[in-house]
């Protein structure tokens, strides 16, 4: 598919689909719909009269102005009250536009933009356009219809003038869209198919694809690394554990940023069983994992200009003869020994060792992101990613990355009251504090394993599925966290 920008008089696009952005109830203040509707005859002020369209959020009206001097199509797209349109307002319309079967349909689709218009919201349609449309096709044994016929899409501007910025902004959109695409498929293809190994191959891969180093140990070198938690999570599977290492180096001599991704290609809970209602899902507990990887592709895309490593973790949590026991006791690589309360709060064991090893590369800064713990949905509900952090300005940058990805993040306390909770009599600490602020207290158990850097640690257990689909988020899994990191990263500055 191509993505391009043009200039034009909105009246002089041709196009299958011109799909034109309405602010709420803006018909008499909104020049460019009046320019249109003079030629459509009228029909948009007859359907703001009568209210059939009066550009509510992601309300449609679509037209058929039946000129061949004209689209075939004109689709009117809701932003919702003025005073609260934003760029996500406009990716979440483009979104919408995109599973229109008017659109579908379309070889070629047009967006118009008025000249007030700025680049990131350029940027914000082509996201929101992508991430509307994805649709999982790979284990339909008929998916002919789901294809799509879709070449060209282009973003109209005024003036002559817009087009270099508009070029830009389309190819950081197509970039991250495809990102999150990524994350998004890896997190959705079955446990029999994204194992631990399956999972470094596709790193190996992304690698080679966009120019990262990337170092898989397997089993033996996990041993030889004494990182006996993800030893200990891995061991009751036929599927060995694994553990990547992605390096982008565009910063010269500057200390890295290190992004940690839990990567459990399957829970069973293990000893510790899941209930077996939507255990299903438990093939997307390496979302973490894929994010990652998915942000480092980006970063090397985007030819960022800074150091960064992604670690990903990798086991099948699975119960068996060889499986690891509530009340058995492992050490970690820190040398830290931990006392096993439950086999399903496995994570967090495959992020300790990732932590701990985190601090081979001196990083400047750390961040951990994991589908950690069912109590995240008590937390913030689906609503937003609960972040927890000992470093102000860090936490700071993901508020700023927030606000400008519409991903909700919401810091949350670490208090020592968190920290008793996951002492242990026996080992140094234990795996669970119970389910009293169960997101909190897998956060205290992480803190024994960072080093002297800022960190923050993101759990996305309440917001990595989708189940009845969103404007950009079709059902299925969501890719959360992509756009929040790759932005934050855009936006990176020293702390």
């Amino acid at each position: 598919m191509k993505f391009q920008a043009r200039a034009s008089n909105i009246v002089k696009i041709k196009a299958d689909a011109l799909i034109v952005f309405c602010r709420e109830n803006g018909y008499g203040k909104d020049d460019l719909l009046k320019s249109l509707d003079r030629v459509l005859g009228g029909v948009i002020k007859n359907a703001a009269s009568s209210e059939e369209f009066t550009g509510k959020s992601n309300q449609t009206f679509i037209l058929y102005p039946g000129k061949p001097a004209l689209s075939a199509r004109v689709i009117l797209v809701g932003l919702g009250e003025d005073k609260k349109v934003n760029s996500d307002s406009f990716r979440q319309a483009a979104g919408t536009a995109s599973r229109l079967t008017a659109v579908k349909k379309s070889k070629d689709v047009a967006f118009y933009l008025g000249q007030g218009e700025k680049d990131d919201v350029a940027q914000a349609i082509i996201e929101g356009f992508q991430l509307g449309r994805f649709n999982m096709l790979d284990y339909k044994t008929d998916n002919n219809n789901g294809k799509s016929k879709l070449a060209t899409v282009s973003i109209y501007g005024a003036s002559a003038g817009q087009i270099s910025g508009f070029e830009k902004a389309i190819k950081r959109g197509e970039i991250i869209a495809e990102s999150v695409i990524m994350a998004r498929r890896l997190a959705m293809h079955p446990g029999n198919v994204i194992t631990p190994n399956s999972f470094a191959l596709e790193a190996k891969a992304a690698a080679r694809k966009y120019g990262l180093k990337c170092t898989v140990l397997d089993e033996k070198r996990i041993k030889a690394e004494k990182m006996g938690a993800l030893m200990a999570v891995g061991q009751g599977s036929d599927q060995p554990p694994r553990f990547i290492i992605l390096e982008h180096r565009r910063g010269g001599t500057s200390k890295p940023v290190v992004l940690i991704g839990k990567g459990i290609t399957f829970d069973s809970g293990g000893i510790s069983l899941k209930p077996s209602a939507e255990m299903d899902e438990m093939k997307g507990d390496m979302t973490g994992g894929a994010v990652m990887l998915s942000v480092i592709a980006a970063a090397a895309r985007l030819k960022l200009p800074m150091n960064i490593v992604a670690l990903v973790p990798l086991a099948e949590n699975m119960p068996s003869g060889r499986a690891l026991k509530p009340g058995d006791i492992v050490k970690s690589r820190k040398g830290k020994t931990i006392e096993i309360i439950s086999t399903d709060a496995e994570g967090r064991l495959i992020l300790a060792d990732a932590l701990d090893y985190a601090n081979k590369f001196k990083p400047q800064a750390v961040l951990d992101m994991a589908t950690l713990t069912g109590a995240a949905l008590y937390v913030l509900g689906h609503a937003a990613i609960p972040i927890i952090g000992n470093n102000s300005k860090l936490i700071g940058a993901l508020w700023g990355a927030s606000e400008r990805t519409a991903e909700k993040v919401w810091e949350m306390p670490l208090w020592d009251e968190y920290r008793e909770q996951i002492k242990s009599n026996i080992a140094d600490i234990k795996n669970s504090g119970g389910r009293p602020a169960g997101t909190l207290t897998a956060t205290a158990f992480l803190e024994n394993f960072i080093g002297d850097w800022p960190w923050v640690h993101i759990d996305i257990a309440a917001v990595d599925l989708e189940k009845t689909g969103r404007p950009y988020i079709p059902k299925g899994a969501t890719g959360i966290g992509v756009r929040l990191l790759i932005d934050l990263l855009m936006h990176w500055k020293k702390l």
